[in-house]
């Protein structure tokens, strides 16, 4: 197992925290010494959650904030909380995300659509602008979540799947941007975790319980060592944690950073060996 990174001191807001791979994320970056706001829309699943860390001990560490990603004063409000409680923000996880409408594109409803697209990308969009505002005189460390589509289509999943692989695409955008104030942004691929969004899939009679899934532990780790400064340098990747060996990368940051490794790319003949153009 990969050693937990170091995250003594540091606040951290973690949206989607009230559950699922948000949750194990907050508790990943409690056990690393971190002190953590979670944040997501149901109120009194925060509560729950926040009344778990505090029965695990964490209770001085932990503030919440119910807020919709999707809302510019509501997630401006998260991050002053998470200021007034620790002092600042060292670190984001965005894993707050929706998975409906399911079903083809000649099914599903247009204005749920939006509505995903809304919360997933543009939710994405408001926090991590957020952030960065927050972070531009001190640095610091964003980690936004990839899903079912960021690498593969994901059909009946259309509008999922077009915010998932645009979140990898706005991180490599926004790394490049924010590179100037030390703010360092990646993007994280968690795999098939067994979570109430995997529930929805097999509900809906897509997916097969045969296909293997990931301990939400495996992402929360890695979420950890992206906000680490173990990962400085680290910026504008698509990390896919069940298949990386993400802690070996600072060994190789001159080439990671001098390369499009671990990035979304066009794939050409000649890169599956075929000689045309």
């Amino acid at each position: 197992m990969i050693e937990l990174a170091d995250l003594t001191g540091k606040s951290i807001v973690v949206t989607g925290g009230s559950m699922g791979i948000g949750e194990v994320v907050a508790r990943t970056c409690l056990q690393a010494g971190a002190r953590v706001t979670i944040c997501a829309r149901g109120a009194d699943a925060l509560a729950e959650a926040r009344s778990r860390f505090e029965a695990a001990g964490f209770g001085d560490a932990v503030a919440s904030v119910a807020i919709d990603v999707s809302d510019t004063e509501a997630v401006a409000r998260a991050f002053d909380a998470a200021a007034s409680r620790f002092g600042g923000v060292d670190g984001v996880v965005h894993a707050a995300a929706v998975l409906e409408p399911i079903g083809s594109i000649l099914e599903v409803e247009p204005s749920a659509w939006l509505r995903t697209i809304e919360i997933d990308l543009f939710g994405t969009f408001v926090v991590t602008r957020e952030a960065c505002a927050r972070m531009r005189e001190r640095g610091g460390r964003i980690v936004l979540f990839a899903g079912g589509g960021a690498s593969t289509p994901y059909p009946n999943f259309t509008a999922y799947a077009c915010s998932k692989v645009a979140v990898v695409r706005f991180a490599e955008s926004v790394a490049l941007e924010m590179r100037a104030y030390g703010i360092e942004i990646n993007a994280l691929a968690p795999g098939l975790v067994a979570t109430r969004m995997v529930e929805q899939t097999r509900n809906a009679g897509y997916g097969s319980p045969a296909v293997p899934t990931v301990k939400p532990e495996v992402a929360a780790r890695a979420a950890a060592f992206l906000l680490s400064d173990r990962s400085r340098g680290i910026t504008g990747k698509f990390v896919a944690p069940n298949y990386d060996d993400y802690a070996r990368w600072p060994e190789h940051l001159a080439e990671l950073q001098g390369s499009d490794a671990f990035t979304l790319r066009r794939i050409l003949p000649k890169d599956r060996g075929m000689e045309w153009e």
